[in-house]
């Protein structure tokens, strides 16, 4: 007698292993080499790549929690190797945009949630209990705290740090701590950086844009224009820009 319910048009790779009392629908595709653990839902819509390991009790792919859904076709994309823990929830798409993206080499930690139409970089981490609301943006090697609360549409810069339990309404801007409440500029993540190898000339680079962006007494617009005026236009600086850019709901400030 069969311990799990696993339709026979679901597309799944070899050498997957499917734990007890586990349900993957029809519309759903999975590559090769995935382990899912007991008391997974994998509904439709889900788009799962290799080697990714979905631990008991995770939920993917279910619908938005968004009053404005109403049926329409969606998805969810997981990149290779990445890591779903105990309760996790990740919801598909809506109209907005299609899909939900979780990159490759990505941890999200027990009970954490990504909503709809949300964009997860690569190897990004999201502790235990951060929830992430929907359309929020993670870059590259983003980390959410346990039980941070991300706003929806806030983005979040390529290695930032976000403290545990803490509240995100404005975008983190990139190789920054940040921490407090309300969350606020904390300075650079130093540690972080120095694990992924930035060098001390890097760092230096990093640290004096801030100065103009958080100490200058310029405006975030201002600050931005001086930075690509008088900096060396490395990729650090460049990201730093692109981000500003990009801003959607203005960038955290340092104020307490």
């Amino acid at each position: 007698m069969p311990l799990n319910s696993v339709s026979n048009k679901a597309k799944i790779g070899n050498n997957v292993i499917i734990g007890d009392f586990t349900v993957i629908k029809d519309d759903v595709e999975i590559g090769n080499n995935v382990e899912i653990g007991s008391n997974v839902i994998i509904d439709n819509g889900a788009r799962i790549s290799d080697n990714v390991k979905l631990h008991h009790g995770a939920v993917v792919s279910t619908i938005p929690q968004d009053l404005k859904f109403h049926g329409e076709y969606s998805i969810l994309e997981i990149g290779k190797n990445t890591v779903v823990r105990e309760y996790a929830t990740l919801n598909r798409g809506t109209e907005a945009s299609g899909k939900t993206v979780v990159g490759e080499n990505c941890l999200l930690m027990a009970y954490s949630h990504v909503a709809h139409d949300c964009r997860v970089g690569n190897n990004v981490i999201i502790a235990n209990s951060g929830n992430l609301g929907g359309h929020v943006e993670i870059d590259d090697y983003g980390f959410v705290g346990g039980l941070v609360a991300v706003h929806q549409f806030v983005k979040i810069g390529s290695y930032s740090f976000l403290a545990g339990f803490t509240k995100a309404v404005k975008d983190v801007p990139p190789f920054i701590l940040a921490g407090d409440n309300p969350m606020r500029y904390q300075g650079l993540n130093v540690i972080g950086l120095r694990r992924k190898n930035f060098t001390s000339s890097q760092l230096e680079t990093i640290k004096e844009a801030y100065i103009i962006l958080y100490k200058s007494g310029l405006n975030i617009s201002d600050a931005a224009k001086k930075i690509k005026d008088t900096m060396e236009k490395t990729s650090e600086i460049k990201t730093i820009l692109d981000f500003i850019a990009r801003s959607t709901r203005g960038i955290l400030t340092d104020k307490e």
